[in-house]
């Protein structure tokens, strides 16, 4: 990574090391702001009622319950006025997570920096600052602000927090100013970032960018600012809404128009219009959604994967691509010391005493702490009674030495480091070297970060204050790697078998990205690498669609992390995107499904994120989108079921009032239309059990609700309806010459189709399937033989050849969702 330095900040500031005076920081302040990386906004909660009355959503459930109010169905007016509640309950909540998200990235940042002006050192608040400040940052404190070290030695930064990759990074002091431009590139080994921390040195930084220019605050900007999209179903439900509700209005004035030219009065008019906007309300939609919503959340929880954002659930069941980062997600982020290669004559607690023995106890270095944890778990404590001299490691010496007292008070020097380094120090032949090489490429080529050991007697007195430079006998070599986490290949396999592409994205070296690729079965043991820079090429040139072919994006930073999510979302992928640092908090945002790692992820990974894996295991994943993927297609079942029972019902309302018949629904035939509808589309489709395994798809899952063929099943089916409750209604009229008997086959057809519609959909896998068809009918075949109910109803009970025809109408058209099932 290089950063451009604009050197019109600095001038006449680099090199050197003096500070600013007061005249200067107060000139600078106004000029470029203070250093207020998080900006919090003024009035947040007044941008919450903004947003939230801006919802679509948030104003029809009102308008409708104002509706079913004025019409006298105060039930119906309460419940949907009620169903407002958990809608304004979700916009708060996330409005309170992006708040915390915002305390989460601040947790990282400095409080305070100790900065040189009017020559002489000063502790100042950290939003203070401005660029050109000289600032002092020590060992354990974080970077203040982005800025070029100008001085320092031995200084290691911990990265993480950007890059996402547990090794420390080295860092240098800019000796000269390049001379290619006003703003030439410089190597990220020359910068101090904000949110990153020194592990070992004493780092003088030039202050460079404040605020919001910080790579941080632009990672800040981009999770603070991107917008909340709406999901494609979101999007498709508010269209068929507003299209029905459109629809609605107008055939309400053309029906009371039309049955006052017919001379049927005021009053039937506006029964009419008023009975027709009842049916053609279509408040199951947005409340359907809401339901299943709430049972995904509820379903999700129970396989370990805790969802913040209930709208992510919509989006997980159709994920089709998986981007993940490879420390803290594939592997367990912290370094481990996995292999131990003694030279001959030297046991392996051997080795890993003299490692411990140059290693520092204080030390923030990650290195240092896997070597003492592993001395301290395998019983191989150093055996000195005494450090006599230390000399830490530099860029130059590439190693790190100690010199001991051991409890039979013999002096040696035991040292860890760079094994080329160590090996040129050794008494080894040219032959053992070679050797040796071998051995540390073989290692290297695995993934591993390896380090070399060695050590000789010492007369202290003659070399006091001198680092022993050679002689040293070579005591073997100490593997490290970033474990790979349980369950990890066995989940991509699974994956893999679903058609769900994964892609990990690493700033690793390619080598050590292509190891772990294998060890995890990416691309079948034989993954397709490209650098991170390979990736943005092929982006820039129009080729972003091959990136679906690759498996590892190497040497990536956070930008180019959240550039690969875009990229694959414009090719037509559903992208969930799982991390657990502050660098995946762009991606995360952007991500159609955002999943943090609960137990070891950032708090600001975990507030911003949709999903959060409680167990932090990746094998849940997979069991999630299984899961998601089954509460969508329920979903589509019970909004088909919606849609080819809603439409005949608001067509015939309409159609044979305007044919000059009289009303075929009666207000309190529509409440019990109501009921039939409502319980079954709420009940039985979200309680059909999930697949204990991945479906297979043969294609990307794309972003639509029903595919073309399935419009065809629904409009196919729901228009057959029409024409059968038609048909039984002019059957009813014309044959036994009554309305009320015309009235009662249309209704029973109409009721006896959803029962025939949720058995086909459903196919009665569970009891509630079961139960709500089988009191469909029981209650149909109650109110219409019934005389008592069925004249309270305006119907007449129907003859027995009469229930022949209403049966044999109602299977018919259930035939088609049987035969054509919703697609997934």
């Amino acid at each position: 990574m290089r950063r451009t330095l604009p050197l019109d900040r600095l001038a006449n500031l680099l090199p050197g090391e003096r500070g600013l005076t007061r005249a200067e920081v107060a000139q600078r302040r106004q000029l470029y702001g203070p250093n207020d990386i998080i900006e919090v906004a003024g009035r947040p909660w007044l941008d919450l009622l903004r947003d939230t009355a801006g919802d679509p959503m948030i104003w029809f459930l009102v308008a409708t319950s104002v509706a079913y109010a004025a019409l006298g169905e105060s039930v119906e007016a309460l419940t949907l006025l009620l169903a407002i509640l958990p809608l304004v309950g979700m916009d708060a909540y996330l409005h309170r997570r992006t708040r915390a998200s915002t305390e989460g990235l601040s947790s990282r940042l400095a409080a305070r920096a100790t900065v040189v002006r009017d020559g002489s050192e000063t502790q100042i608040a950290a939003i203070d600052l401005v660029p050109g400040d000289l600032a002092i940052v020590s060992d354990g404190e974080p970077f203040p602000a982005d800025g070029i070290i100008v001085a320092g030695r031995q200084v290691q930064a911990d990265e993480s927090a950007l890059t996402g990759e547990a090794f420390p990074v080295p860092k240098h002091a800019l000796m000269e100013v390049p001379a290619d431009g006003a703003e030439p590139a410089v190597d990220v080994a020359y910068w101090g970032f904000a949110g990153t921390r020194v592990l070992t040195g004493r780092a003088h930084v030039r202050v460079v960018f404040t605020a919001g220019d910080t790579v941080y605050g632009e990672i800040v900007r981009s999770a603070a600012g991107e917008a909340h999209v709406r999901t494609p179903l979101q999007t498709a439900i508010s269209s068929l809404v507003s299209v029905l509700l459109v629809a609605a209005a107008v055939m309400c004035l053309l029906l009371a128009f039309v049955r006052l030219r017919q001379g049927y009065g005021w009053v039937d008019a506006l029964v009419s219009a008023a009975t027709l906007a009842v049916a053609a309300l279509p408040e199951e939609f947005p409340v359907v959604f809401t339901f299943f919503l709430g049972v995904g959340v509820y379903r999700l929880a129970k396989r370990q994967a805790l969802v913040r954002r209930a709208v992510s659930v919509e989006n997980i069941g159709r994920v089709s691509c998986i981007c993940t980062d490879k420390t803290g997600t594939i592997t367990e982020g912290r370094l481990h010391l996995t292999h131990l290669i003694p030279a001959e004559g030297i046991a392996e607690a051997g080795l890993l005493a003299l490692a411990a023995a140059a290693s520092r106890h204080d030390s923030n270095d990650p290195l240092d702490a896997a070597i003492l944890r592993a001395a301290s778990s395998g019983g191989a404590s150093p055996a000195a009674a005494e450090v006599l001299e230390t000399f830490p490691f530099t860029e130059d010496s590439r190693r790190e030495t100690a010199v001991i007292r051991d409890r039979e008070g013999s002096v040696l020097a035991a040292t860890k480091g760079s094994p080329e380094v160590l090996l040129s120090m050794s008494t080894l032949t040219a032959h053992g070297q070679t050797t040796w090489n071998q051995r540390i490429i073989a290692l290297a080529e695995e993934g591993h970060k390896v380090v070399g050991c060695a050590w000789r007697m010492l007369d202290h007195s003659r070399c006091a204050g001198l680092e022993p430079t050679h002689g040293y006998r070579f005591a073997g070599l100490l593997a490290f790697e970033d474990p790979v986490r349980a369950g990890v290949a066995d989940a991509i396999a699974k994956c893999r078998e679903a058609g769900i592409h994964i892609v990990m994205v690493t700033g690793d070296h390619p080598v050590t990205a292509r190891a772990v690729a294998r060890e995890i079965g990416l691309g079948d043991a034989t993954p397709v690498i490209i650098s991170a820079d390979e990736m943005e090429a092929r982006v820039s040139s129009g080729e972003g669609g091959s990136l679906r072919n690759i498996d590892v994006i190497a040497r990536a930073v956070p930008s180019q992390k959240l550039a690969l999510v875009r990229t694959l979302q414009e090719s037509g992928e559903i992208v969930a995107v799982t991390g657990d640092g502050v660098n995946d908090v762009p991606a995360l945002q952007a991500a159609d499904v955002g999943i943090a790692m609960g137990e070891r992820g950032t708090r600001s990974a975990r507030e911003v994120a949709a999903i959060v894996l409680l167990d932090d295991n990746f094998r849940t994943i997979v069991g999630a989108i299984a899961e998601g993927r089954q509460l969508f297609r329920n979903l589509q079942l019970s909004f088909a079921y919606l849609l080819m029972v809603h439409f005949p019902l608001v067509v015939t309302a309409a159609l044979i009032p305007l044919a000059g018949y009289p009303m075929l629904y009666l207000p309190i035939h529509i409440v019990w239309l109501e009921l039939v509808i409502h319980p079954t589309a709420l009940l039985v489709f979200q309680d059909l059990p999930a697949s204990q395994r991945q479906a297979r798809s043969g294609r990307r899952m794309r972003a639509r609700f029903f595919a073309p063929r399935d419009w065809v099943v629904i409009a196919a089916a729901s228009t057959l309806i029409t024409v059968l409750i038609i048909a039984g209604y002019g059957y009813g009229v014309g044959e036994r010459g009554s309305v009320e008997h015309a009235r009662a086959m249309a209704i029973a057809g109409l009721t006896f189709a959803s029962a025939a519609l949720t058995a086909a959909l459903s196919q009665l896998r569970t009891w509630v399937a079961r139960t709500v068809t089988a009191s469909t009918v029981m209650l149909s075949i109650l109110l219409v033989q019934t005389p008592v109910l069925s004249r309270l109803l305006h119907m007449q009970p129907l003859h027995w050849d009469d229930w022949g025809r209403v049966l044999a109408a109602s299977i018919l058209p259930a035939l088609l969702p049987l035969m054509f099932p919703p697609r997934d």
